[in-house]
């Protein structure tokens, strides 16, 4: 995403690059660890003392996206940026990170446009959710069968999927909506009416937030701002495996994220459990097991 609404597109494209800003005003050549985490640790005050009404999850989310344009992507990496009107431009990167002192979106990487892009219209529901995430990157890799037939000009099916454990792709229409469903819903439920969905300045960013072991399906944080709620959704059954890992992601929001004065709190929120889960419930501290319904109906009028 080349600035807010797309607002640096057409000298993005104009002179063959992207790139980003955050209020970080300083050569990264030197700087740019091979693990993101790194990178946060060292820049996240940067950040704060840049912008020090922002929150430690702003400027982790900040932090991280830096580094993958700086870092995380990789020379021959092919990109999709929007232009604000419906159409996603394509393009390859062909160069490591540069800094250009006093320009917009200093933090940059060459790309070599190509004439091509993708109408928003003719892309797949999930695929619009994905390119059309909070935050200045998201990977896009797992679409790359569709973004190639969309680039020669074929369709993707209407129905699509790409989790490979799903046997029924009509079950999957109706479940993988689930996290879309969640968050536009997110004020009627009773976790709603406790929590807000993580936003800054007005946008939100507690969807996909990123963690060093993935990322959190939903990060939310209480009215109050004492707690912090780690969110995490299953389609179908949960099995116990998942308690471990919404405990990976409450350490790194503890540890990394939250104030001193904050609590780290976890949902699972699945189809169905099983004892196993249940078992491993029963004894891990602040984490608890919501079931959802997908329900359908007839009206004759």
């Amino acid at each position: 995403m080349s600035g807010a609404k797309s607002a640096y597109f057409n000298d993005c494209y104009e002179h063959g690059f992207i790139g980003g800003d955050w209020g970080i005003h300083q050569d990264l050549s030197n700087d740019l660890t091979e693990a993101w985490q790194d990178f946060n640790k060292k820049f996240i005050p940067v950040f704060l003392e840049a912008h020090p009404e922002k929150s430690k999850i702003a400027a982790g989310l900040a932090c991280g996206m830096l580094h993958t344009i700086c870092k995380g992507m990789n020379v021959g990496d092919i990109i999709l940026t929007p232009n604000g009107s419906g159409q996603y431009f394509v393009g390859e990167l062909i160069s490591e990170y540069y800094y250009e002192e006093g320009q917009i979106l200093p933090h940059r990487r060459r790309v070599k446009w190509y004439k091509n892009s993708i109408s928003r219209e003719e892309m797949s529901e999930q695929l619009k959710n994905s390119a059309g995430s909070i935050g200045t990157v998201s990977n896009l890799s797992k679409y790359v069968e569709e973004i190639e037939s969309l680039l020669s000009g074929k369709r993707p099916p209407s129905l699509t999927h790409s989790d490979e454990n799903v046997e029924d792709p009509t079950v999957f229409a109706l479940e993988k909506h689930l996290e879309d469903f969640l968050i536009a819903n997110w004020q009627s439920t009773e976790l709603g009416s406790e929590y807000n969905i993580f936003s800054d300045e007005g946008v939100l960013v507690g969807q996909q937030y990123p963690s060093d072991t993935g990322p959190i399906d939903i990060l939310a944080i209480s009215k109050d701002e004492a707690t912090l709620l780690v969110v995490e959704l299953k389609r179908g059954r949960a099995s116990d495996v998942v308690v471990g890992q919404i405990q990976r992601y409450m350490g790194y929001v503890k540890d990394v994220l939250a104030e001193p004065h904050q609590q780290v709190k976890g949902v699972i929120i699945a189809l169905e459990d099983d004892l196993k889960l249940k078992r491993a419930l029963s004894i891990a501290v602040g984490i608890e097991f919501y079931r959802y319904q997908v329900s359908f109906k007839l009206l004759k009028t």
